[in-house]
Parts: structure tokens; sequence; C-alpha cells
């Protein structure tokens, strides 16, 4: 199984879900932006954009404790794990 974490990471009152962020293993993580709801903060309220799943990344690598571009690396794998046809 993966698990896919998208805006709701950077709510305030998500803390549920960063923990489940926490002891998500790297190899089975996704992010996502969830476009064009959920707009992570500080764009909460706005329309979402794909664009946004860099500050995603970035609020999962604060919770892990990680440099961004290994989140953006293992996230990047583990997407072309769970969808194969992606790297093609």
């Amino acid at each position: 199984a993966y698990l896919s974490f998208s805006g709701i990471i950077t709510f305030k009152t998500a803390e549920e879900i960063r923990e489940a962020a926490r002891l998500c293993p790297m190899d089975r993580l996704l992010v996502e932006p969830d476009s064009p709801y959920l707009a992570p903060v500080p764009h909460r309220g706005r329309p979402n954009q794909p664009a946004n799943v860099a500050l995603v990344g970035e609020a999962v690598a604060r919770i892990k404790g990680l440099e961004t571009a290994e989140v953006a690396r293992a996230t990047t794998g583990a997407a072309l794990l769970a969808f194969p046809r992606l790297a093609s």
C-alpha cells in the first residue's frame, strides 16, 4: 500500500496526518497537489495548482527531518513503482 499526502498536511489542525507521514516508510510515501482543491498553506483558500506539490514535499521533509531533495527522490521513485506507466 502507498500513502499519499496533499496540502492538508500543512493545515494547523492536521497533526494526525503529519503523524501518519512521520510513520510512513519513504518507499511507500507519495505527495500530490490535489488540484484544484486543498491548497497548502500559505495558499489555503485559493485554487490549488500542481506547482504547489513542492510545498507538500517540503512539509514532508520538515516532518521527517530530511532534506527536500531526499523526499523528492524518494517520492518520485515511489510514484514510478506505484504507477509504472509514468516511466514510459
